[in-house]
């Protein structure tokens, strides 16, 4: 748990509490950014304030970050209270909001945005850092993959500490930032999106891939033995000594299931016996509003967010190979405005079934899977292609402002 704070950052503290509880109040969202906002600005190192004394693991990566918050707060719950910003304000000012929501927690499990993982490791002084996957994501706005991957490199070499890695084994661009640190924990979490790393980060050269292996013939850059990985068979994670631990999650899709190892491996440096933590992962139902289920009018809708080409992958990877799909794209300044990136998308997998498209890009969507093949209607918003769809299952797959305009049509708020 944190220090005892100085005058200075308890007013701020106060301050956070207030706007954060005003900004709930009038329906302005849960407060997280604007609280972080006013109690930085009265107090700027009120982060690392709140910081202080606790136990903090940073995770971060393109796609995954919530959900593998989700979960490890839910392992690192079995023995202690846990901080997190659960609602996914995932820089500065969300951080410092969650730190200040829960003062007698001591230990903090962080979602990071990729941008801001120097500055979480100078104010947050975690003892671990959980690094998912890079990829393209947002690319009118946001630094190129390959540039981020040198930053992450950069950033984690100078403040290599007391700090231990947990890092996906088969993302090229995470073991090139990682190779750096003197304590990592490889993960076999996957990597269905290639695209982005088919060069050597280190070399320059062509990555040779051989199944789950991958090496550079010329700088010698390889994938590492993981010490933490997913069960061929079955739902189960397999840990360091080889004994499986069984999963029931709620989450769909293998993605979820690395995820979980993920959480795993960080908890297990924690302390927390992976057996005694599994069964937690379990009661995860939903994220922030993904994965959740929403009746309306005799259709039951599955909500998935994809908010980039290996997000819509995966997604594909979840949804059941039967009912209809409605798929909604916005292209807003959160989103990222260029919205070329569909056309790396492969959409094949949806031919044959009815697909409804939606969301202010929807006419580009429609044409994206028109060169793929898929047959589509096109709708204004979500409740014409709830009527567009008949009674039963309906898989919803959106990006991040269309997903937030669907939750807020299904008035939903968790």
């Amino acid at each position: 748990m944190s220090a005892s704070l100085t005058p200075r950052a308890k007013f701020a503290t106060t301050l956070l509490r207030t706007a954060a509880a005003l900004s709930r109040a009038t329906g302005r969202g849960d407060g997280s950014v604007i609280g972080g906002r006013v109690g930085l600005i009265v107090e700027p190192r009120l982060l690392e304030l709140l910081a202080e004394g606790r136990h903090v693991v940073l995770i971060s990566g393109t796609n995954g970050k919530t959900t593998t918050t989700r979960f490890t707060t839910a392992a690192l719950e079995a023995i202690g209270r846990v901080a997190t910003n659960s609602f996914g304000a995932n820089m500065p000012t969300g951080h410092t909001t969650a730190l200040a929501k829960a003062p007698k927690a001591e230990y903090a499990a962080l979602e990071c945005d990729e941008h801001y993982l120097g500055q979480l490791l100078d104010a947050a002084r975690p003892k671990v850092v959980a690094l998912l996957n890079l990829s393209r994501d947002q690319l009118d706005r946001a630094m190129e993959v390959t540039a981020l991957a040198a930053k992450w490199r950069q950033t984690l070499q100078a403040s290599a500490g007391q700090t231990t890695i947990v890092a996906n084994a088969d993302d090229p661009l995470i073991v090139w930032a990682a190779s750096v640190c003197q304590r990592v924990v490889w993960v076999a979490a996957g990597q269905s999106w290639t695209a982005d790393s088919a060069i050597c980060p280190n070399c320059g050269a062509h990555l040779d891939r051989f199944g789950e292996f991958w090496r550079c013939t010329n700088c010698g850059l390889n994938r590492p033995s993981p010490q933490w990985s997913v069960a061929h068979q079955g739902e189960a994670v397999v840990g360091p000594d080889g004994r499986r631990y069984d999963l029931r999650l709620q989450l769909p899709g293998r993605v979820n299931r690395a995820n979980a190892a993920t959480a795993l491996a960080v908890a297990s440096l924690f302390g927390v016996d992976p057996a005694q933590a599994a069964p937690r992962l379990s009661e995860v139902a939903s994220v922030a509003g993904r994965y959740a289920k929403v009746e309306r009018d005799g259709r039951q809708l599955r909500l998935l967010l994809a908010k980039n080409p290996a997000g819509w992958l995966e997604s594909f990877d979840m949804i059941d190979p039967v009912p209809p799909v409605v798929l909604s794209l916005n292209a807003r300044e959160v989103d990222g405005f260029d919205t070329s990136w569909i056309y790396d998308v492969d959409f094949t997998s949806l031919a044959g079934r009815k697909v409804v498209v939606t969301g202010d890009r929807r006419t580009d969507l429609a044409v994206r899977l028109e060169v793929d093949g898929v047959d589509f209607i096109v709708v204004d918003d979500i409740r014409a292609a709830i009527a567009a769809v008949p009674p039963g299952p309906v898989e919803v797959v959106a990006n991040y402002t269309a997903f937030q305009d669907i939750r807020a049509e299904f008035n939903r708020v968790n």
